[in-house]
């Protein structure tokens, strides 16, 4: 046992809108329970319309500032604030374990994702251009385009992975002269609280970012306020249907990253140590297995499909459940006591519709039967139309299945209604590519290749929503485009 020797105090949390910060609000408050414990360790006050009310209106008044200002200090500003978070590492990873019980292994390289997101999007600031449209005809049109900012920003993220989220949406939307107001999770404030305060002492206008913790209620004020210009949205399906209907009534646009059942193809010509110990890892070595693009169904090629369940089955076995707070430990304990119900119900669902159960399926007993810890739990043989084939589980559990054709792997990757990420594992260049080309995702990765970088966009397809995060595309959903003729 290597404990990190993080203090574990919890700090307290506020409102913070703009650079006010509130001991309370009218939404009322929140027991934050401590995953590992399953005991209250904080009392969280909660966004109700007023605080939204009040936030929106002076992010309205912060961006009719902000927008005029030169892109050149909004790149300073967004570069100092990269800075801060990275000099704030150890405080964000101590804040993640804090906020969902993330294990310190993964909290720390999350934190250096978030200073690569924040700096990449800084670079862009003084690089927003339009571009010349036409230039013909007898009165010599001239037009052009501008790319010119919303106005407000909601950005309302989900608890996996608070401080993730606000570098995907806060900084590019910054970048673009937009001002934002973040409604996290009630679940995990504590990271979000300090982004705030980086935001405030980076020099930042007043208003500019303002987070808001907050139950659905405040969400709804937050979506519906005619001065929000446009949402930004992770989560899931049905919150995002919500929104959408909200947003319908004002035409107001969405960008929705919301759930995944990614399919990971293994072609019998795959190097199997590395394809097996990486889509194995990657479901149920990895934040408790509570990520939206994991590889969580395994789609094995008949010929090697027994080989790859033994694989997976001696790589689970040194998967280490544990204290977050372990630099031993592997992965924590899932968010909260309706994670694990929900989780525990899937798991006899598939024990039901005939899944083998190869490792794992219950709750960790002993000195650890107090908290939300479950054991990576791997099924063989899902059928890919029953409920684990086709429901994302957002917890520690794989799903195998056999295929034998090319055709065959495409089809049952392609059977759910979701479409964010996908995986391929093959030595042979030609059909990796046309695989690619055939799966319905977002993205497709190869071999291994990292999913969720900042220079490419990530985002889904039906279920998994729709809009981009990262690369250009990701900085194009925070502007309009404006054309611009004269003659």
């Amino acid at each position: 046992m290597a404990d990190t020797g993080m203090d574990r105090t919890r700090p307290p949390v506020h409102l913070c809108i703009g650079a006010e910060r509130l001991a309370a609000g009218s939404g009322g408050t929140f027991e934050h329970v401590d995953p590992c414990t399953g005991e209250v360790d904080a009392v969280v006050p909660l966004a109700g319309p007023a605080e939204v009310e009040q936030s929106v209106r002076l992010a309205h008044e912060a961006f009719l500032r902000w927008r005029d200002v030169r892109p050149a200090e909004r790149r300073r500003l967004l570069f100092r604030l990269a800075d801060l978070i990275e000099q704030n590492a150890d405080e964000f990873s101590r804040r993640a374990i804090l906020d969902n019980g993330m294990a310190v292994s993964s909290a720390v390289g999350l934190v250096g994702g978030a200073v690569e997101w924040t700096r990449y999007y800084a670079g862009f600031a003084d690089k927003i251009s339009g571009r010349v449209a036409s230039s013909f005809g007898p009165d010599g049109e001239f037009s052009y385009t501008l790319a010119q900012p919303y106005g407000v920003i909601a950005a309302i993220i989900t608890w996996n992975g608070p401080l993730t989220s606000l570098s995907m949406k806060v900084p590019p939307a910054l970048a673009a002269g937009n001002t934002v107001v973040v409604k996290p999770s009630e679940l995990t404030p504590f990271a979000a609280e300090l982004f705030a305060d980086l935001v405030e002492a980076a020099g930042f206008p007043p208003g500019a970012v303002s987070v808001l913790p907050g139950t659905g209620e405040a969400g709804a004020a937050l979506v519906e306020h005619p001065l929000v210009q446009k949402v930004s949205f992770t989560g899931g399906p049905v919150t995002a249907k919500a929104i959408l209907r909200a947003c319908a009534e004002q035409m107001k646009p969405a960008c929705l990253e919301l759930g995944g059942k990614s399919a990971n193809l293994v072609f019998d010509d795959a190097d199997l140590d590395a394809a097996i110990a990486w889509g194995t890892l990657r479901v149920l070595g990895t934040v408790s297995g509570q990520g939206c693009a994991f590889p969580t169904r395994m789609l094995v090629q008949e010929s090697i499909y027994e080989e790859a369940i033994d694989r997976v089955a001696r790589l689970v076995k040194g998967i280490r459940v544990g204290d977050p707070w372990d630099t031993a430990t592997d992965i924590g304990p899932v968010v909260n006591q309706a994670a694990v119900d929900r989780i525990l119900g899937m798991i006899e669902q598939a024990r039901l519709d005939g899944a083998r159960l190869v490792a794992g399926g219950g709750r960790l007993q002993g000195p650890l039967s107090g908290g939300y810890f479950l054991e990576p739990t791997v099924f063989a043989d899902v059928e890919p139309s029953s409920e684990l084939g086709q429901v994302e589980v957002f917890g520690p559990v794989l799903s195998m299945m056999p295929f034998s054709t090319e055709e065959e792997a495409i089809e049952i990757a392609n059977c759910t209604r979701y479409g964010l990420s996908s995986y391929i594992q093959t030595t042979d260049v030609r059909r990796a590519h046309r695989v690619a080309e055939r799966l319905v995702a977002g993205a497709t990765m190869i071999n291994g290749a990292p999913n969720m970088m900042v220079n490419r966009p990530f985002g889904g397809l039906g279920l998994s929503g729709y809009g981009k995060e990262g690369g250009p595309d990701g900085l194009a959903e925070f502007q309009r485009i404006k054309t611009v003729a004269m003659v």
